[in-house]
């Protein structure tokens, strides 16, 4: 039995309210701009830095920013800097709205944000992602995506499609005349020779670097006979997706440049679309000259970690392929000069840095093995950033990313010294960096690196509970231990490594112990500052955060050990840091339990298949993999087929795979936890494993939050949230664990509309209804803003 030794456990109102929550940092002049959350005004607003460390809002409720691109959205505003042109704007700042998805403008004591862009027909219907400015300055350039229109052949060159929204039109026209080399490509590459096992594919060449691999294959042709992995005979690069696609059969993506003058909010007509006719488009960004623009682009059912192109679109000549294919990850073109990119690629092995010129071979600046690079699953991330001086400021790592200064000239990588050990987000104005760190023991934190000396600066820092205002570090202002964790590599399946970081509880002895299971699964845990961690271990619950075969961080290997194999590779390796923990005599083995949000719920739930775990708790998580494949979001609907197996020819596979499906094997109690407004993993797959496990009479609690979405936005739900789960540990495990509430009381009956009876509010709880827990936060996901954290 562990002991307690620690007299101030962390509140769930401390996790909920203790730390301000930053992301997208931009230099803008002698400021600092950035993305703060405000969960208590359910918005997130642009904050800013002035020259004399004054820190105040930028944008006043109840404008707040946000895009839902892809769901998972990303970078949702672009600073405009004062020009002497006065058919500039002065400075500025052009944001999404979260509340329309519109693109608006703001002046500096000029009223009220101005519309960019139209009203659309359908609520958020137009949506704009990855900004960047046009070389004139007259235009942002970005992703848009549109709801709604239905693409009848899948690209724009076919009957039943639609037509580009913009042409070129006058003093409108930007960004060079790339629109029309980009149609023009895109309409030669639809009408590509047909496969014997596809449709029709895109014609593009392929460029220096490109590699030929699996085919993307089109629904009803099954690519991979049933029940095995076999290769399909004619591999081509994928073709713009016309098959199944979940929700996203009437989205459409495009690149487009919105003039800043607001003509596009009356006359769509200006607004000129770029690029055109593939399934997903990110990183668009003109050379200095407006000669070229390169951006990236992928189709279904590659994700962006998979397979993608960087195209660039001469403004006069035909686009091509630069570099990439379907089993080459590049990301985040930079132009250096008029003819020369940086970019990031994961050929051969690792996301490196590389140079590439507008023709010749693309050269890896310093080849190693670790990642400079992180999964895109929120557009506008970067984790490189070139200076004036020609130096480039990378992060990097495995898993957890340090900045270090890479010198063209000697090829020298060079660490900067910090004790933050997590570092994302960069952004610079060519002399200094700013950035989003932290440590195990500091919290997100905004920074400025000045790279000529090393020395850094904390801009701003979290809220700690008591601290009343910022504080430099957890240790200056924290009442309590924050735990840092131990990370192991532990043999997994087939003696192959597990990466784990290991939080160990207050007290000694072996302890009850919660198994970690992040989502994803294509994603990690970094070893950053985490409250919800210190909630259990100040309890005496230790914390194992597994970042399981197919996890980032580790390179492209460890990333597809999860090929065709999730539900088995990530849930073993659960199981086998689980076992671990108790040879080394850490873990009590009667008091196992497994947590997981989203992917991370799945690996949980089939993890109690088998006789290691107490319990477990779902955090929207996937129950049934073939109602995820037929309802999610469009970014993920073919996500499956390399996780699993391509429909319908691995029906079974999904069915073995889904815990609704193997409720038989499940004899431990279950803690669902869902959102009602999920666009991601839709309430239903609660709900109805729910209901299986009563009909089962196996103890069980669902506990449903009104109006939030893929992760939950208010503190009232993560207060309850957190709160419940405790409650469910107490119970099982019979400890008290400082709870401040009654056990949760659990059903082993099938509900008529599945629900859960709440334990007794806690001290930081909100008033909520029974049955169901309230709270009115907008669609988002908790999953994105960690991954804000981890990505570069």
């Amino acid at each position: 039995m562990s002991e307690l030794s620690n007299p101030q456990p962390i509140t769930a109102g401390d996790v909920a309210r203790g730390v301000r929550r930053m992301a997208f940092p931009s230099v803008v002049g002698d400021e600092v701009w950035w993305e703060e959350e405000r969960p208590d005004e359910r918005r997130v607003t642009l904050m800013r830095r002035d020259a004399d460390g004054t820190v105040r809002e930028l944008l006043p409720a109840p404008w707040g920013v946000g895009n839902r691109v892809h769901e998972y959205g990303g970078r949702s505003f672009l600073p405009v800097p004062r020009r002497d042109d006065k058919a500039i704007p002065r400075m500025g700042v052009v944001f999404a709205h979260a509340e329309d998805q519109r693109l608006y403008l703001w002046e500096r004591d000029a009223g009220e944000p101005v519309p960019l862009t139209p009203e659309p027909h359908t609520e958020a219907g137009l949506r704009y992602a990855d900004f960047s400015l046009s070389s004139d300055g007259r235009s942002v350039l970005c992703v848009r995506e549109e709801h709604g229109r239905a693409r009848a052949s899948g690209t724009d060159g076919g009957p039943g499609a639609q037509a580009p929204v913009g042409a070129p039109a006058g003093d409108e026209q930007t960004a060079g005349d790339h629109g029309t080399a980009v149609e023009a490509a895109d309409t030669v590459a639809a009408a590509g020779a047909v496969s014997p096992v596809d449709t029709v594919g895109p014609a593009d060449t392929v460029g220096p670097a490109d590699t030929v691999g699996p085919v993307g294959g089109t629904e009803p042709v099954a690519v991979e006979p049933a029940g095995t992995d076999g290769a399909a005979t004619a591999p081509v690069p994928d073709a713009p997706h016309r098959g199944r696609s979940g929700r996203g059969g009437d989205i459409r993506r495009s690149i487009v440049a919105v003039p800043l003058s607001g003509r596009g909010a009356q006359d769509p007509s200006v607004i000129r679309e770029l690029a055109s006719g593939a399934d997903f488009y990110a990183s668009p960004t003109e050379s200095p000259d407006g000669g070229h623009l390169a951006y990236v682009r992928w189709n279904h059912p590659r994700m962006p970690w998979d397979g993608t192109e960087l195209r660039v679109a001469p403004s006069q000549g035909t686009e091509y392929t630069l570099k990439g294919g379907v089993d080459e990850s590049v990301l985040s073109p930079l132009w250096v000069n008029d003819s020369t990119l940086y970019l990031a690629s994961d050929w051969p092995g690792w996301w490196n840095l590389y140079q590439a010129g507008l023709k010749g071979q693309a050269i890896a600046l310093y080849p190693a093995e670790e990642e400079f690079h992180a999964p895109p699953w929120r557009l506008g991330h970067r984790s490189f950033q070139v200076l004036s001086s020609g130096l480039v400021v990378a992060l990097h790592g495995l898993a957890d990313m340090t900045p270090s200064l890479y010198d063209p000239e000697t090829l020298d990588l060079t660490p900067i010294a910090t004790d933050l050990t997590s570092w994302s987000q960069l952004d610079s104005d060519g002399e200094s960096v700013v950035a989003i760190a932290a440590s195990p023991t500091t919290p997100p934190c905004l920074v400025r690196l000045d790279p000529a000396t090393g020395s850094i600066e904390v801009l701003r820092t979290s809220d700690l509970p008591g601290a009343g205002g910022d504080a430099g570090t957890a240790d200056d202002a924290a009442p309590f231990r924050i735990p840092v964790p131990q990370a192991q590599t532990l043999p997994g399946r087939y003696g192959a490594p597990v990466h784990v970081n290991v939080y160990p509880p207050e007290g000694s002895g072996p302890a009850p112990f919660v198994i970690h299971a992040h989502g994803g699964p294509v994603s990690h845990s970094t070893k950053e500052y985490d409250l919800v961690k210190a909630y259990f271990t100040s309890r005496g619950i230790g914390v194992a955060d597994v970042n399981y075969g197919g996890s980032t961080g580790y390179g492209r290997s460890y990333r597809k050990r999860i090929h065709k194999e999730w539900g088995v590779v990530d849930v073993e390796d659960a199981i086998g840091v689980a076992r671990s923990l108790v040879d080394q005599g850490l873990a009590d083995p009667d008091r196992l339990a497994v947590r997981g949000p989203s992917a991370g719920g799945l690996t949980a739930l089939m993890a109690l298949t088998a006789d290691t775990f107490a319990c477990g708790v779902s955090y929207y998580g996937v129950a049934d993999l073939l109602g995820l494949a037929e309802s999610t979001h469009d970014f993920e609907s073919r996500f499956l087929d390399s996780l699993v197996g391509t429909l319908p020819g691995f029906t079974e596979r999904y069915r073995e795979r889904s815990p609704i499906n193997r409720i038989d094997e499940i004899d431990v109690p279950v803690l669902l936890l869902q959102g009602t407004a999920d666009p991601v993993v839709t309430p239903d797959q609660a709900r109805t494993m729910a209901a299986a496990l009563g009909e089962r009479g196996v103890p069980h609690a669902l506990v449903e939050f009104e109006g939030e979405g893929h992760g939950f936005r208010s503190a009232e739900a993560r207060i309850r949230a957190l709160e419940t789960e405790l409650a469910f540990y107490a119970r099982v495990f019979d400890t008290d664990f400082g709870l401040g509430v009654r056990p949760l009381t659990l059903s082993t009956a099938p509900p008529e509309r599945p629900r859960a009876a709440e334990p007794e509010p806690g001290p930081d709880a909100a008033p909520t209804q029974a049955g169901s827990l309230s709270a009115n936060g907008s669609a988002g996901t908790e999953e994105a803003l960690e991954r804000e954290h981890q990505s570069g």
